[in-house]
């Protein structure tokens, strides 16, 4: 095939061209780091970039936790006008296949039973609670301590900040586009990915690249809260690969079908920190008790599905992954 990736020249899109590249297809990058007219929003641009194309691997987005609200029309520029733009473009020139860089944000929190009263979902965690240093959500129902699981893709989005608003956003564009067009939508809900090529240091990347970043600088990373909040760290090689899988794979048509994309092996946040220490030869993390509003405390989702409907398995482990990226090298922003 032949694929338009835009964002193709940036962290987890140039991993993607190289999985393509590896597997036959032929890849085109659409990126402003490579040209500056290359930009999403632009139909003129879209629509020449189009051109031959058989399939586009959306991966070019604004990302990261950002500003509170004070960048919203940013992140609603960047992203969901950007995707809108491409969306109408990909109809004029009747290609019908998108696969689209979704996020586990979409879900807000993750899966918490209470004893008592089953699955549950609680809200936004209160400031005097983060403050005074409770970052568990209680039970809504009784206040009683929660014990957190694994998202499937059918538990309700709960996006709980600008940038996982406009995630969503870009999943129901895709829907609408694929109903109307007859065209296949996938969306892969990556977890938090890492790897060679991460941003280094900036408001706008991963909590593996602040980490990173912190060793290289000599300093110890930073964990915020008590470091015990739950994540999915998964390799950019193995969300490469599940682009490409999900590409060559026949889709339905007319829907928008998401998957999670993780690791399925979760870990705590001081768990990563003190595993990329250890492999840098780096000081010890510190957990400092800051937060931040709008981040949830434990986010870990079911990868089941796609593992069973496309092949397609994670083969980049932990503690392999975390040497290899305390050893290589990052970018610029």
């Amino acid at each position: 095939m032949r694929v338009l990736v835009t964002g193709g020249a940036g962290f987890i899109g140039s991993h993607v061209v190289a999985a393509l590249r590896e597997r036959g297809h032929e890849a085109v990058v659409f990126d402003v780091r490579e040209d500056a007219g290359a930009d999403v929003r632009v139909p003129a641009a879209v629509g020449r970039a189009l051109a031959g194309v058989d399939a586009v691997c959306h991966q070019a987005a604004r990302v990261g936790l950002g500003d509170g609200v004070a960048d919203a029309a940013e992140y609603v520029s960047h992203n969901d006008l950007g995707t809108a733009v491409l969306l109408t473009a990909m109809a004029e020139a009747d290609v019908r296949r998108l696969v689209l860089a979704g996020s586990m944000v979409v879900y807000g929190e993750g899966r918490y039973e209470c004893p008592r009263h089953g699955v549950v979902r609680p809200g936004p965690r209160a400031v005097t609670d983060l403050g005074a240093g409770r970052f568990e959500p209680p039970c809504p129902v009784c206040g009683a301590d929660l014990v957190p699981g694994l998202v499937g893709e059918d538990a309700p989005a709960d996006p709980r900040n600008v940038y996982a608003t406009t995630k969503l956003t870009q999943e129901h564009l895709a829907a609408a586009w694929a109903r109307c067009t007859g065209g296949s939508a996938v969306s892969l809900r990556y977890h938090n990915v890492y790897g060679p090529g991460m941003p280094r240091d900036t408001p706008y990347a991963g909590v593996a690249s602040f980490f990173r970043s912190a060793l290289a600088r000599g300093e110890a990373p930073r964990v915020f809260e008590d470091g015990r909040q739950r994540r999915d760290f998964v390799h950019v090689r193995d969300v490469a690969a599940a682009n490409a899988v999900v590409l060559e794979a026949e889709a339905a048509p007319g829907v928008l079908t998401a998957y999670n994309t993780g690791s399925g092996d979760p870990h705590t946040v001081g768990e990563m920190a003190r595993a990329l220490a250890a492999a840098y030869g780096g000081p010890e993390p510190v957990v400092t008790g800051e937060y931040r509003l709008g981040d949830v405390r434990h986010i870990t989702a079911d990868s089941s599905r796609l593992r069973a409907e496309s092949g397609w398995k994670p083969a980049v482990g932990f503690e392999e992954g975390m040497a290899e990226f305390a050893r290589a090298g990052m970018r610029e922003a």
